[in-house]
This record gives structure tokens, sequence and C-alpha cells, in this order.
């Protein structure tokens, strides 16, 4: 599993995007479009957060349950930051159908590491 990689990526990544966000594109975007660009990036760096945790417990018992809890939250941060920044970069509104398949790789991301991390399932 490459979590620890993939989260220091995307948190490598999110940093640059929220400077260019707050920099470069304050006056170029409408409030609307900033914040959601804004939003992609706080999503981002969120689950590099989690990416990282997850990729620091490499001492759990591999459990498939892990890994696929841990893709997911890759997929959703692809999906759901991505479709934000281009949402908000190319003012497509169409984008924002996108943007709620990431949130439920979110979510089934995360309820799927809380049943994998419940020490009854161990």
């Amino acid at each position: 599993m490459y979590f620890s990689s993939l989260g220091a990526l995307f948190l490598a990544i999110g940093v640059a995007l929220g400077a260019f966000g707050a920099h470069a594109l304050r006056d170029r975007l409408t409030p609307d479009l900033l914040a959601v660009f804004e939003t992609g990036a706080r999503y981002q760096l969120i689950h590099g957060l989690a990416l990282l945790f997850l990729g620091a417990r490499s001492g759990l018992p591999a459990r498939r349950s892990l890994a696929v809890g841990g893709w997911l939250l890759v997929a959703g941060t692809i999906v759901f930051s991505g479709s934000l920044y281009a949402l908000a970069l190319s003012g497509v509104r169409l984008w924002g159908a996108v943007t709620p398949v990431g949130g439920v790789c979110f979510l089934a991301g995360w309820l799927t590491l809380a049943r994998a991390l419940w020490p009854a399932s161990r």
C-alpha cells in the first residue's frame, strides 16, 4: 500500500493549490468560485492527512478492508477535489454533478475504515 506516499503527495499539491488559489486566483475568480476552489483544497488536505495516518498504521495486520478504505479515500480526493478545481477554473457547472461521486467515495472509505479499525473486527 502506498498510502503514506500518496498522502504526502496530496498534501504537497494541496498546499500548492491552496496558495495558488489565495494569491493567483483571488482577483480572477468570483467569490463563489474561489470558495469552491478552496473547498477542493481543504478536502484534499484533510484526506491527505488521513492517508498519511493510514500509511503510518502499516503495523496493522494486512486487511483487505483497510486497503479498500484507503483506495476509496484516494478516489474520493481525485474525483471530489478534482471536480471542484475543474468547476472553479472552467466555470462549467456540469463538473458540479461529478462532485457527489467523490463524496460518496469519501463516505464509503470512512465507513470501510471504521469497520476495519473497530476492535471487534480484528
